[in-house]
């Protein structure tokens, strides 16, 4: 293995897996690893997007690793060319795969020869009809539209626009809605040339469901040469797109840029049975054998730790998901996750910080940085480049929220579809827990709102009197298990207090019912309550008197207390109390009872309470 040179190169992708982005990421890897290089694949959709088909040209405008990175490789539908733009401007060379922008260079398999080859060959079978289906949004598939075109033309052929579909996508789906467009037509073709294998698996599903035999009736051919090809009944012919030299050939031109415009990697069209060649039967020997059940055995571990996550993140428990201790149930060895410090703007180098870490040993946990500097450079040391891994990066973001974005270290998975693997699924779960727990703490804060609502004076914050009555039944409850607790009840009202509200209006009043409060609070312990019953009138228990005569230098305190002169609106004002005291003892522990007892000693107080 070469040693490691520093330099670190993004591949920017819609999604860092499947057959055909993660098997161009893993060629990339296998020639930045054998130069002594490493790459961080940086995830362009939104997690949990179903398909880049359908999610369209994702709106990726954040410099993520920027700082970290020496050049820049794009894969197709992964970004406005603006993006490539601004790369170029902020000093990174940029290379295109797969499909041309503004004066970045380009990889491009040679789509229009592959193309002609399988146009040539479905005419030396004698079609003549041939019809071709592809996803015409992306570049690469009208180049194999072009291709089409010229084979026919270079064998005297005219194309006929009616026979042009446009798949929709690069799916099964895609080819299944051709095939039902042909069937309603009566199928007026007697070949079917698709811009992707998936596209043609759709074709050939749709038309032996309705009877028709391939390639006895339709003759269909591929682009791609997908795993299935070779398995499928009938086995697909196609042309093979060799991805791993796409990814080589990318590495080459980002770490040694030069004046090339585009680098074309040849294409193959393969032979097998569906375009209606004899068939050649299925490869068998002991060594394949394995593999495939090992490929197999992959999926199936892949569908358990996919079951374990959801589980791990979605089911019922209080771990906060933000320590990345779930990480343990993925094939994924070290992570770190970012979240914004402030609202994320897109297109802005954005600071966040990094909040959780796995395994946990390396310390970054605390750090706070900007999104181009994220992830943190230490996560690249623990990546083994030439056993497969590096480092991914996806969003972390649902529809209701941005959080941020995970970084995680694991080998590149082609054997899923695109969009299946770990990250992806591992980004959606992680936001749609962080929206849970976000939802649960917004309805726990809204709870308790609600509780203090119901049990707190609106205006002053002091205890009303639903939680009076309970404070008052405790303390009597207290009473009569302790024979020698004993606790005080005072009531007070306010002399003078309608004066201000007629003289200097109610929100005066309001004013020096909250400065009433601040007083009397400030004067008690945190055992005591002080409550306001309405009006100006309030409540204080004074619980667990421990000398005798205590409610009497308490009573006096506040009295003078609230006596002294308030400022309000730059006018000074005074109030007079009138306090009456009931105290527990003597048997007498009943709440209400005091209650009424306090009251009656603070309109026998009245009389000659007055202003001072």
């Amino acid at each position: 293995m070469s040693p490691v040179t520093g330099r670190t190169f993004g591949v920017l992708s819609p999604f860092v897996g499947g057959d055909y982005y993660g098997a161009i990421i893993a060629g990339v890897n296998a020639a930045a690893v054998a130069a002594g290089d490493r790459i961080v694949a940086i995830q362009t959709l939104d997690p949990g997007s179903y398909s880049a088909d359908r999610s369209g040209l994702p709106d990726f405008r954040r410099p993520v690793s920027w700082r970290h990175l020496n050049g820049l490789i794009v894969l197709p539908g992964a970004l406005h060319a603006s993006y490539a733009k601004g790369a170029r401007r902020a000093g990174l060379p940029v290379v295109s795969v797969g499909q041309k922008l503004d004066e970045c260079p380009a990889v491009l398999a040679d789509n229009r020869s592959g193309i002609r080859d399988a146009v040539g060959h479905l005419l030396g079978h004698g079609h003549e009809r041939i019809a071709y289906a592809g996803h015409l949004a992306h570049f690469d598939l009208r180049e194999r539209l072009e291709g089409y075109r010229e084979a026919l033309l270079a064998h005297g052929i005219e194309p006929d626009p009616e026979l042009v579909f446009d798949s929709g996508d690069n799916h099964e789906s895609g080819g299944e809605m051709v095939a039902d467009v042909l069937l309603r037509r009566g199928v007026p073709v007697s070949a079917v040339v698709c811009g992707t294998d998936r596209n043609a698996v759709g074709v050939i599903g749709r038309l032996a469901s309705a009877g028709y035999r391939v390639p006895g009736d339709v003759a269909v051919v591929g682009f791609d040469d997908i795993v299935d090809a070779t398995y499928m009944r009938p086995s697909l012919s196609t042309v093979r797109q060799p991805v791993e030299d796409v990814g080589t050939t990318a590495h080459r031109l980002v770490a040694q840029p030069d004046d090339s415009d585009i680098s074309y990697v040849a294409t193959t069209f393969v032979r097998r049975s569906s375009c209606g060649c004899p068939g050649i039967g299925l490869p068998v020997s002991e060594e394949l054998t394995r593999s495939l059940f090992g490929e197999v055995r992959y999926l199936q571990e892949t569908l358990n730790v996919q079951h374990e996550l959801g589980i791990d993140l979605l089911g019922a428990h209080e771990r906060d998901p933000r320590a990345l201790a779930w990480l343990q149930r993925t094939t994924l060895t070290a992570g770190c996750l970012g979240l914004w410090n402030h609202a994320a703007v897109p297109a802005r180098d954005t600071e966040l910080s990094v909040v959780g870490e796995y395994p946990g040993r390396p310390g970054w946990a605390g750090e706070r940085m900007r999104v181009s500097e994220f992830p943190p450079a230490g996560l690249f040391e623990h990546a083994d480049g030439p056993a497969g891994e590096i480092v991914f990066v996806v969003p972390v973001r649902s529809g209701l929220r941005d959080w941020g974005v995970l970084a995680a270290i694991g080998k590149v998975q082609q054997s899923t579809p695109a969009g299946r693997e770990i990250m992806n699924h591992s980004g959606a779960l992680l936001a749609t827990a962080l929206d849970r727990g976000a939802m649960v703490a917004a309805l726990r804060e809204q709870e308790q709102k609600l509780r203090d609502a119901a049990l707190h004076d609106a205006l002053t914050g002091l205890p009303n009197r639903v939680l009076l009555a309970d404070r008052l039944e405790q303390a009597g409850l207290r009473s009569q298990r302790r024979p020698d607790h004993r606790f005080a009840v005072l009531l007070l009202d306010l002399n003078g207090f309608k004066a201000v509200n007629d003289s200097l209006g109610h929100a005066a009043g309001d004013v020096l019912l909250i400065e009433v409060a601040r007083r009397l609070t400030a004067l008690l312990r945190e055992s005591d309550t002080v409550a306001r019953l309405g009006g100006d009138e309030f409540v204080v228990l004074l619980d667990g008197l421990r000398e005798p005569g205590a409610e009497r230098v308490v009573r006096d305190a506040i009295a003078t207390r609230l006596c002294e002169p308030y400022l309000i609106d730059g006018e000074q004002i005074e109030v007079g109390v009138s306090i009456g005291v009931a105290l527990s003892g003597d048997g007498s522990t009943d709440p209400d009872r005091l209650l009424r007892e306090a009251d009656a000693a603070m309109y026998r107080a009245k009389p000659v309470s007055r202003p001072r």
